[in-house]
């Protein structure tokens, strides 16, 4: 399986930015986690982080007949864009969304994702291991839609 994982605005600042919410692990730290991880589940993860909200949909319509799967940590995108949504929607490839903190203990803004409809689930709370778990979920994905 080919997964693209997809990383929004700031993600790049993981181990400076709020390391309380965060940690003080990079976010080179996260790729070779993910790597690491990919391997060992029998999969191909490749990797795209932007600032850009316009980069991240072009990245996803890029992904279309290239990836079997997206992990999307679409950071403060999650709770504005559209533009996100609609992409995963036209694409329909089989995405999870992934939070490394719990958004539902964080601020009111923070309780709506306009992505989480275009998802096959969602992981959050889980900081770096949760992209591994969404990994998991997408393998899993892929194997019933296999045998279906």
């Amino acid at each position: 399986m080919k997964i693209l994982v997809i990383n929004g605005p700031n993600l790049n600042m993981l181990g400076i930015r709020e390391p309380d919410i965060y940690g003080r692990q990079t976010y080179q730290d996260l790729i070779d986690l993910v790597k690491s991880a990919a391997d060992r589940l029998g999969a191909e993860a490749a990797f795209f982080q932007s600032n850009h909200e316009g980069d991240l949909v072009d990245a996803i319509q890029e992904a279309y007949g290239c990836f079997d799967g997206i992990v999307i940590n679409p950071a403060a995108y999650t709770h504005t864009s559209v533009a996100l949504l609609d992409a995963l929607k036209a694409v329909g490839i089989p995405t999870v969304e992934v939070h490394i903190s719990d958004v539902r203990e964080r601020e009111d803004f923070r309780q709506i994702s306009y992505v989480r409809s275009a998802c096959i689930g969602t992981v959050m709370g889980e900081g770096f291991d949760g992209y591994v778990k969404a990994m998991e979920m997408l393998i899993e994905h892929g194997k019933r839609r296999n045998e279906a």
